[in-house]
């Protein structure tokens, strides 16, 4: 092998003689890892002023959230592979120049369509970069320092998590330079410039040893499938539902159906499919994945429509609305730790499903807060339900990868951890699609002014509705998860294997909050 082929062994083990490079190569991918989550969760409190300011119509909108979601979930599992094939730190480096440079794109955009395109851009890259962090981080250190290593990893999730919505808010609200909310994605360049250059000094290149191959034809097939069913959901109401659109998503499930049976034609021919059939006749994965997409499905829904009813609905400030998210972000990181640290080991899976009833219970409250206080709601009275949501859904997202895992064998731990990932971002990118039915299917199209507000708090009660009826959903499917998830999976190989997948979902956890 050449300097280039460094397998997962070498590298650590270089790491553990020593070099004092591996720290800046941590520092690089962890700030890399950090710009996907807060770019994630950042968009939502600048919405308004692109509508605003761009005149951009409620399915751009939709767009630029689900078009960054639909990409990144369409090429995380290819975006993998290229860098088990290629070599982890060229793919790292391609992604994270690529996402610097649609960054740019989304901020220059001199319209919506082309801000629309851009985010798709976006998510394609995150997909090339997101995969590499973990996978670097286990090629470079040795076994001995990676618990402490992914501990502040977690530390960068949390922040990660927590900053995005007050950043976009701060950033929105400073309006530095005239660039207003344009200021959210070109804060990216100097950061993704600097990651670009130290990352090609400090970051030891690695690849797997034996790397399986690409489906393109899967990720074409799966792309296309979500695109059929998303863009009718997405402009159907502003199109007034056509016929074509109905016809368009009918199609989607026969290009689903085509694509399971190529699936399962590659599986036996060359072994490298995109999606492990096999996967699915392990009941508890199976159920576990259905958990997965409704939940992405029920937080899709719920992320935009809280923003649009805080700011258009409420007339509130970025800064006051991304404010109101505090408390639910803190309530995500306590109970996400309580959880895994001490009750999951003593109740198993009915922490879980009392995590999806305490969110249910969370979103009746803000329910019914909504509807009693109208346009008088105050951030405080917020608090509440927030708090309460925050703490059932940190019972179940970090628990429950562990629980879909548990009995998945183990030579297919990592093509499952990137599953896991992939089907909770189409389940977002579902549910930003619906939020054309059950948001935007309850607002007239010719508002007064002084129907908006309460127009917005009647939608905003309407989707709430569904995400407690979907939490309800959860809690059902739950049942077919294991009572007690297996410990963690053991041994070097078993390790190596997970490493690689876990990148993207841990990822995805932040991008939830």
């Amino acid at each position: 092998m050449n300097s280039t082929d460094t397998t997962l062994g070498s590298a650590a083990g270089r790491a553990g003689g020593g070099d004092r490079r591996r720290w800046f190569a941590l520092a690089i991918v962890m700030t890399a890892a950090f710009m996907d989550l807060v770019d994630v969760t950042i968009v939502n409190i600048a919405i308004p002023s692109i509508r605003r300011e761009e005149g951009a119509s409620f399915s751009e909108i939709q767009w630029i959230t689900a078009g960054y979601a639909l990409a990144f979930a369409a090429g995380l599992i290819t975006g993998g592979r290229l860098g088990d094939i290629h070599g982890r730190k060229r793919i790292f480096l391609l992604g994270i120049g690529g996402f610097t440079l649609a960054s740019a794109l989304c901020g220059l955009a001199v319209n919506p369509d082309m801000l629309v395109a851009s985010r798709f851009l976006q998510g394609a890259m995150a997909a090339l970069m997101v995969p590499q962090v973990l996978s670097i981080v286990h090629a470079t250190f040795p076994a001995h320092e990676r618990g402490k290593v992914f501990g502040l990893f977690g530390a960068v999730v949390g922040l990660g998590a927590v900053s995005g919505p007050l950043l976009g808010a701060l950033l929105t609200e400073w309006n530095l330079f005239g660039w207003g909310w344009r200021s959210i994605f070109l804060i990216n360049l100097p950061v993704g410039v600097a990651a670009l250059i130290l990352g090609s000094r400090y970051i030891t290149e690695s690849k797997a040893p034996r790397a399986l191959k690409l489906d393109l034809v899967g990720v074409a097939l799966v792309t296309l499938g979500l695109l059929m069913l998303l863009y009718p959901l997405i402009r159907g109401r502003e199109l007034g539902w056509p016929v074509w659109g109905y016809v368009s998503m009918a199609g989607s499930v026969l290009v689903l159906a085509v694509l399971v049976a190529y699936e399962r034609r590659k599986a036996g021919r060359d072994g490298s499919p995109l999606v492990e059939l096999s996967l699915f006749e392990v009941k508890s994965f199976a159920a576990g994945i259905a958990v997965q997409t409704v939940f992405g499905v029920a937080l899709g829904v719920f992320f935009l429509v809280w923003t649009l009813y805080m700011q258009f609905g409420l007339g509130w400030s970025p800064l006051k609305a991304g404010l109101t998210g505090v408390p639910f972000s803190i309530a995500v990181s306590v109970a996400a730790g309580v959880s895994v640290q001490k009750l999951v080991p003593v109740f198993g899976r009915k922490v879980l499903q009392a995590g999806a009833l305490v969110m249910g219970v969370g979103v009746l409250l803000y329910l019914w807060e909504a509807g009693h206080y109208g346009l008088a709601v105050t951030p405080w009275q917020m608090a509440l339900p927030l708090v309460v949501m925050g703490a059932g859904m940190g019972l179940i997202v970090a628990p429950l990868t562990d629980a879909i895992l548990s009995e998945v064998p183990r030579e297919h731990a990592g093509s499952a951890s990137g599953l896991i990932s992939t089907v909770q971002q189409m389940g977002n990118a579902l549910g930003l699609g619906l939020v054309s039915v059950v948001f935007f299917g309850t607002i007239s199209d010719h508002l007064r002014p002084e129907q908006a507000g309460p127009a917005f708090v009647d939608a905003f009660q309407h989707a709430l509705g569904w995400v407690a009826g979907v939490m309800g959903a959860i809690f059902l499917l739950m049942f077919a998860l294991p009572k007690r998830p297996a410990q963690h999976l053991e041994g070097e190989q078993s390790a190596a294997a997970d490493e690689d997948g876990r990148a993207a979902r841990e990822g995805e956890k932040a991008a939830l909050v």
